[in-house]
């Protein structure tokens, strides 16, 4: 009777052990994800790393730490920095790491996490309060090499890799926004007074250059003019003096053959044109008792005219020179009008040179 009464307790006993047994083994499987590292410490003291899959440990005695080696983005608190021109300004940025060797990450640092982050707020502190902050403000790219180099170099340590890092805001505080605002609105003021005052020399010198070359297109045909004018005087001149040459030649030829008579006849004549005359004083160009000589011995005919010995020749009407007619006069002004058609087409040419020269200059 004693014996079949255990047979039932050793049964329970021998499953529970099975089922110790089997969550103890349980206890020593692993898997190790694609993305991650297993390193073992044995009893305190470092075995090696586990590859990813699945792998069984020695159970209870025996600790597995996971370390991700993917890139982590981690955000840098926002906080208050002080530029190197005194202007607070807050400041926040993004880390972006990766673990590359997990026993330095694991060993040499308590959480490389936190301690990324902590070194990332001081090394943007102090980066930041050495510029200005219009440099701030403009040179990001600066701050994140900077950053980077930094963090990079002292995670070293650590077997972190600071793969980026980026400002998220630089956000001035309100007095100092103020200040930029107001600033902003003063340099747009001046920018706009310089373009103004640009437009207005320009306009200035604009006007100055059409006044001068107007000038310069007056005084152009001014001194055309006069040119014009003094070839039209210079050729009716010399058209006068042929007209009084040839008239001069005329009398020449025809006094020749005149005798005393005649030339006392003309001399009579003469005085009594002159004695019709209103002046109160009369001047005689020639001597006058030689006339009143000749116009006695004419009256008396005491002596006779002398007669033109025979085979004296008068003189050649050659001697007269060419008498100007219609076509020499007509050919006299065709002349004139060519030339003024010829000054008109210099006067025009000149004009475009200066207004193509006047609209280079203002472009």
């Amino acid at each position: 009777m004693l014996l079949t009464g255990q047979i039932p307790w050793t049964g329970l006993i021998t499953v529970f052990l099975i089922i110790v047994i089997i969550i103890i083994f349980a206890r020593g499987v692993v898997i190790v994800q694609p993305y991650e590292q297993g390193l073992q410490i044995r009893l305190g003291r470092y075995v090696g790393r586990m590859n990813p899959g699945f792998r069984w440990v020695v159970p209870l005695i025996t600790v597995v730490k996971k370390l991700d080696l993917r890139t982590e983005v981690m955000d840098v608190p926002r906080q208050e920095v002080i530029t190197k021109d005194n202007s607070p300004t807050n400041v926040d940025a993004i880390v972006y790491v990766r673990v590359i060797d997990p026993e330095k990450a694991y060993f040499e640092v308590m959480n490389y996490r936190s301690a990324t982050v902590a070194l990332a707020q001081t090394s943007l502190r102090g980066i930041i309060g050495d510029m200005e902050l219009d440099e701030v403000l403009y040179n990001r790219d600066v701050i994140n090499a900077r950053l980077r180099d930094i963090l990079d170099r002292e995670t070293d340590a650590w077997g972190v890799k600071v793969e980026r890092v980026e400002i998220k805001e630089v956000d001035p505080v309100g007095a100092v926004k103020q200040a930029m605002t107001e600033q902003t609105a003063a340099e747009r003021e001046r920018r706009a007074a310089i373009l103004r005052a640009d437009g207005e020399k320009r306009a200035a010198i604009l006007r100055a250059e059409g006044s001068r070359q107007s000038i310069i297109l007056e005084a152009e045909g001014e001194r055309q003019s006069k040119i014009l004018r003094a070839e039209g005087e210079r050729l009716s001149r010399i058209l006068q003096a042929q007209g009084e040459a040839q008239g001069l030649r005329i009398l020449s030829v025809g006094a020749r053959p005149l005798d005393k008579r005649a030339i006392t006849v003309l001399s009579l004549d003469a005085l009594k044109q002159m004695a019709e005359g209103q002046a109160t004083k009369i001047i005689f160009p020639f001597e006058l008792s030689s006339v009143v000589k000749q116009a006695a011995e004419y009256l008396g005919a005491t002596a006779e005219a002398p007669e033109v010995p025979e085979g004296t020749e008068l003189p050649p009407e050659d001697i007269l020179g060419e008498v100007p007619g219609r076509d020499v006069v007509r050919t006299a002004e065709e002349a004139v009008k060519s030339i003024e058609t010829d000054i008109d087409v210099e006067m025009q040419k000149k004009s475009r040179d200066l207004i193509g020269m006047g609209e280079d200059e203002g472009l």
